[in-house]
């Protein structure tokens, strides 16, 4: 199983959307195996763009991930990365698709309401920035025992 990092944004948690987020990658039936409501400090901030210091949108990037709280999660499942970047959509709204999480709710490139994690390598790193590794749960739910093999999962039909 993969696991992700998501984030629900100040735009977001502003907005009262943290639950409609949620319930996106839920419905999706990928699992939650971290989750914390949290005031990021500038140092985390500097640490999940450092790929992007230098660049013109650094500073506005971290200042505004800092303003407000947002929601960090941890989504775990089947090809979760790729899974999660089609639930949230393209990053510009214009481009969003309808049904998208950006395409539905963002509003600019800057307020577009998620982050995610891009690859296994930035999960990872990305990860380690919100949670430690004992504030990740490791659980089954359901789904991981229907949509995997049956018999591995100690299920007879």
């Amino acid at each position: 199983m993969e696991r992700t990092l998501l984030i629900i944004k100040p735009d977001a948690v502003q907005r009262g959307l943290i639950g409609k987020v949620i319930s996106r990658f839920e419905e999706k039936g990928l699992k939650i195996a971290g989750l914390k409501l949290m005031k990021l400090v500038r140092e985390k901030a500097e640490e999940l763009y450092a790929p992007h210091k230098g660049k013109p949108f650094f500073e506005p990037t971290v200042n505004f991930m800092t303003s407000s709280p947002l929601v960090a999660m941890v989504l775990e499942g089947r090809m979760a990365i790729n899974l999660v970047r089609t639930i949230i959509g393209a990053t510009r709204p214009e481009e969003g698709s309808p049904g998208t999480i950006r395409g539905d709710f963002s509003t600019s490139v800057q307020l577009n309401i998620v982050h995610a994690s891009d690859s296994i390598e930035n999960a990872e790193r990305e990860l380690a920035i919100f949670f430690d590794k004992n504030e990740i749960l490791d659980y089954s739910i359901i789904s991981e025992i229907w949509n995997g093999n049956k018999m591995e999962a100690g299920v007879r039909t």
